[in-house]
């Protein structure tokens, strides 16, 4: 199994960080769009959620890079388990209908950050490749 290469890592994070800024945007429109009550308040802290771990996915290394992107790809889960519970059987006493705004969109862009915050934690955790130059066993080349 090859490494993960820089390169790699980096376009994965740049995936992840716009995969956070979709999930947090959506919520903030709602918000903004009039969605009040208890929900407005969750929908505002998931927003603030998303940027912290957005922000996060692009300054940190080492293993608190790693940290944020497990930690963005169960809230991601968690948020999409959310809206899921919403729809069918109630979350806080809150339900949820399929033609609410954005409802559809919103399962289709998390559904599509789980694969993506997946993928990323792969590539994060994935050690570094061998040098080709670096003989696997000493004395030989």
């Amino acid at each position: 199994m090859t490494g993960t290469t820089p390169r790699a890592l980096g376009v994965m994070r740049i995936l992840s960080a716009l995969v956070l800024l979709a999930v947090g945007g959506i919520h903030l429109f709602l918000v903004l769009d009039g969605v009040g009550g208890v929900l407005g308040v969750l929908f505002v802290l998931n927003a603030v959620a998303a940027l912290v771990l957005l922000i996060g996915m692009l300054m940190l290394r080492g293993r608190m890079l790693q940290l944020t992107i497990v930690l963005s790809l169960l809230f991601v889960i968690a948020t999409l388990a959310a809206l899921l519970l919403a729809l069918t059987v109630g979350l806080f006493g809150i339900t949820e209908v399929w033609t609410f705004a954005l409802v559809p969109q919103t399962v289709v862009v998390e559904a599509i950050g789980i694969v993506v915050l997946a993928i990323t934690t792969v590539v994060a955790f994935r050690r570094p490749a061998r040098s080709t130059s670096t003989p696997l066993v000493a004395g030989t080349r």
